[in-house]
């Protein structure tokens, strides 16, 4: 089984990008909706969820761990890995090396959390891989909750967004990486407002691809055979009231899972 989770909806991303490229993987989410979001968390805080979060996928009987959250990619994979002995995939490396891909002038923009973008960690990833970048960062701290409320097309969303990227238009970007699990269900928006010539990078995708290399390299990873099966492949916890999460996540994932409120 593979357990996914993030600080609250937004990791649904990557488990839609999963179902699509691994779809017959059993998959657990653990949505952290009470302490979401994470990203305005000092770095212990985010470890000690990270951690809590974890042990609860792998109890449920997780082999392989997907960090669908880049506050905590960019503070806890490796520890977390060390910890548990089992394979751990982050969205970091995959948006990074996508973006270095895909930038024609090198040009790359990067919004996140606050604590993402306080870490430093995609523009010391990307000058590592290539120092002739140019990087820039804003952190957009009230987008995690406007998704988490489902204010994906209100006016209100849409100043916010276009006021967190006009510093960043300024600067000429021609790539954005999009360094929050939460961000793709405001892409639309995003793309108006910084810009049609803008590429956006969003690295749900690429993780699942990589799951999907590492379960093909290494006979699935672990996973046995009786483990893939045919019917509906997806279980959702989250940490707090269902109601909101449960209605997002039926759009995210163009069908209806049941979800699970529990307590870690």
């Amino acid at each position: 089984m593979i357990g996914i989770f993030d600080s609250g909806i937004g990791g649904l991303t990557v488990v839609r990008a999963l179902m699509e490229i691994v779809p017959k993987a059993p998959l657990v989410y653990l949505g952290d909706t009470a302490r979401t979001p994470y990203g305005n968390k000092s770095a212990a805080t985010i470890k000690a969820n990270a951690f809590e979060a974890a042990s609860f996928l792998v109890k449920k009987g997780a082999r392989i761990l997907v960090i669908a959250c880049n506050t905590v990619s960019s503070y806890a994979a490796e520890e977390l890995e060390e910890h548990f002995k089992l394979p751990v995939f982050e969205v970091v490396g995959p948006g990074v090396d996508l973006a270095l891909k895909v930038s024609r002038k090198l040009r790359i923009g990067v919004i996140g959390t606050r604590a993402t973008v306080e870490s430093q960690v995609y523009p010391r990833r990307i000058l590592q891989l290539n120092p002739q970048a140019k990087v820039f960062s804003a952190a957009c701290p009230l987008l995690v909750p406007l998704v988490e409320e489902g204010w994906l097309n209100r006016p209100e969303t849409n100043r916010i967004v276009k006021k967190y990227l006009h510093p960043l238009k300024v600067k000429q970007i021609d790539t954005l990486i999009l360094g929050c699990t939460h961000y793709p269900l405001l892409k639309k928006t995003i793309q108006r407002k910084i810009g049609m010539r803008v590429t956006l990078v969003d690295s749900a995708h690429a993780l699942a691809l990589r799951v999907k290399a590492f379960l093909e390299a290494d006979g699935r990873g672990g996973l046995q055979s009786g483990d893939f099966c045919h019917g509906d492949t997806c279980v959702i916890y989250v940490t707090d009231d269902a109601g909101q999460f449960r209605e997002t996540a039926g759009l995210i994932l163009k069908k209806t899972i049941p979800v699970v409120r529990i307590g870690i």
